[in-house]
């Protein structure tokens, strides 16, 4: 492993002291939330009340014993509901003050560099196609619609498990929303942050009877061609199937 590798999993806080960052230069914080054209098609989920009513009775406790990867996933569409509850354990937004929101995972400085996007192949209520999360309207917008089973198999070296899912979370960063403030620590900030969301899906799934597992080997150019992204500013950084178990 080369040095340059290793000193991403370091703690270099060290390297701050004299760094000049965009926060300091007065520069205002990236927004928290990509913006989307107005016109596009937005789909509103059910809001967290309505969620918590009808999912997640599960124990704390059970869903630790219970949470383990799983690749192989029933037939059976997930409901709406079921995605949206996901959706809000993963990115969901507890409160937003100034140009700062508060999720439902941590994040370093309340940075949140991540954007969810849904590669939906059976989900009541939704036509297949790819979607993006929008926390602050508590929606989805509907990207490109069509069945990318095969493309995103293929874009993850042929693991079949993933285009039998209903669907398939993935999760792009946007490294400036780190950097802005932090610099050359946001490299292992940013995969923490991942890491955070990714746990979080892996417990809600327990909580409704879904399954996941988290996929980190895939062809990062195909990924981020499928997604949109253009692999710099913006790129795929992890992503995990989910379905019915």
């Amino acid at each position: 492993m080369s040095e340059d590798f290793k000193n991403v999993l370091k703690s270099n806080w060290k390297r701050l002291i004299g760094e000049i960052t965009d926060q300091m230069r007065g520069f205002p914080p990236p927004p928290f939330e990509k913006p989307c054209d107005r016109g596009r098609e937005l789909v509103s989920l059910p809001s967290i009340d309505t969620l918590l009513q009808r999912y997640g009775q599960k124990t704390f406790v059970d869903v630790l014993k219970g949470r383990k990867s799983r690749r192989e996933f029933k037939n059976s569409p997930m409901e709406l509901g079921e995605l949206a509850y996901l959706l809000w354990a993963t990115q969901g937004i507890r409160k937003v003050v100034g140009n700062t929101s508060f999720r439902t995972v941590p994040s370093a400085g309340a940075r949140h560099p991540l954007e969810t996007y849904l590669f939906v192949f059976r989900v009541t209520g939704l036509r297949a196609g790819l979607y993006r999360y929008l926390p602050l309207e508590n929606a989805l917008v509907l990207e490109k619609e069509g069945d990318f089973r095969k493309p995103i198999v293929e874009a993850c070296f042929g693991q079949k498990f993933v285009g039998e899912a209903a669907v398939v979370f993935v999760w792009t960063a946007i490294p400036y929303r780190t950097s802005w403030r932090y610099g050359s620590a946001s490299y292992k900030l940013i995969l923490l942050d991942a890491g955070h969301v990714c746990q979080n899906l892996y417990l809600a799934c327990e909580s409704v009877g879904c399954g996941t597992c988290a996929v980190a080997a895939y062809d990062q150019e195909k990924m981020d061609e499928l997604v949109g992204v253009d692999g710099e500013r913006e790129l795929v950084i992890y992503l995990a199937p989910v379905g019915k178990v």
